[in-house]
């Protein structure tokens, strides 16, 4: 029954970017009062699914948008599954810091063989330091540019991955703008 008070809620919250008040929430549960709808919202508070701010608002929390984890699938040979049972924030899988990161949609396939797509969505995270190897945003003479950073002794070029596509070696300057933590992909 909690789950579908909750999912209710996430629904809510999704198209609304706000959580509902307890008026809303009256309408939303389907109850005559706000003692039930108070109620229920103690017990998602004690599930950890919601809390009060400051003020006294209701807020996300916890386990509110997470997704539950089915279990392992094989990729191989088929094989019978295994259930974990356990659930994930996407955001805490693909978020490191908060305050530094940003999404960007992909335009172009000079990624593709780094499995990133046209159109698909990468998570960037502002940082001015990459290692060889890693994927970045880029700033090379003036233009910004999604590549693997590539440095060998004090040479630093971007480097596709795309045959189609030749390495970019700066003329003037090139400085790493963001690195790419993750990638999301809808069918």
């Amino acid at each position: 029954m909690d789950t579908d008070y909750k999912a209710k809620l996430i629904q809510f919250y999704q198209s609304k970017k706000r959580m509902p008040s307890y008026t809303e929430m009256m309408v939303l549960f389907g109850f005559k009062s706000k003692n039930a709808v108070y109620r229920v919202v103690t017990k998602l508070i004690t599930a950890g699914i919601v809390a009060k701010d400051k003020l006294g608002h209701l807020i996300p929390s916890g386990s509110f948008d997470e997704l539950p984890m089915a279990g392992l699938v094989k990729a191989g040979l088929p094989a019978p599954g295994e259930a974990l049972g356990d659930t994930m924030n996407i955001e805490d899988y693909l978020v490191r810091k908060r305050d530094k990161t940003y999404l960007l949609e992909v335009d172009g396939d000079s990624m593709i063989d780094a499995h990133i797509a046209d159109g698909d969505v990468v998570v960037a995270e502002r940082t001015e330091q990459a290692k060889d190897g890693d994927i970045v945003i880029a700033q090379v003479d003036g233009e910004f540019t999604m590549k693997y950073f590539k440095k060998k002794g004090d040479k630093v070029w971007l480097e596709p991955a795309n045959k189609n596509f030749k390495p970019i070696y700066p003329e003037f300057e090139l400085q790493v703008v963001a690195v790419i933590r993750g990638v999301m992909r809808k069918y």
